[in-house]
């Protein structure tokens, strides 16, 4: 679990509770069980919600990109099953908490959010791709 001492940036206080609150309502799963469903072949969908220039730079093999700033948006064109299986991250675990719980509202049924994001799996070592 990322704690806030092992976050590069520290967040605003609000920001901070918003997404506390979001995590009661969403399941998390950590990097290690991605990682898992990864070696397994039983990997759902993976959303990376981070800026399109995050995403650019380096990103979980496989992922699609939906940006936070357009998931709502953008969800249903890209993946039109809301019984889909998805794993969202972010950064950290915060903004892919936030897009869960969204989602979740819009009626997807299976979603998940990494915690600890694309800065845990990378301290991993696990394989990124670089663009």
């Amino acid at each position: 679990m990322i704690t806030k001492e092992k976050c590069v940036k520290k967040h605003n206080p609000g920001f901070e509770q918003l997404c506390e609150a979001a995590r009661k309502n969403v399941h998390e799963v950590s990097i290690q069980q991605v990682k898992e469903m990864m070696d397994k072949g039983t990997i759902p969908l993976v959303l990376d919600v981070r800026e399109e220039s995050e995403f650019h730079k380096d990103h979980i093999p496989n992922a699609k990109h939906l940006g936070r700033g357009i998931l709502e948006r953008d969800i249903e064109t890209v993946v039109p099953d809301k019984a889909t299986p998805l794993v969202l991250y972010c950064g950290g675990g915060y903004r892919s908490a936030l897009a869960a719980e969204s989602i979740q509202k819009m009626g997807y049924t299976n979603v998940l959010s990494m915690d600890g994001g694309y800065r845990g799996w990378n301290e991993a070592n696990y394989p990124l791709v670089k663009e």
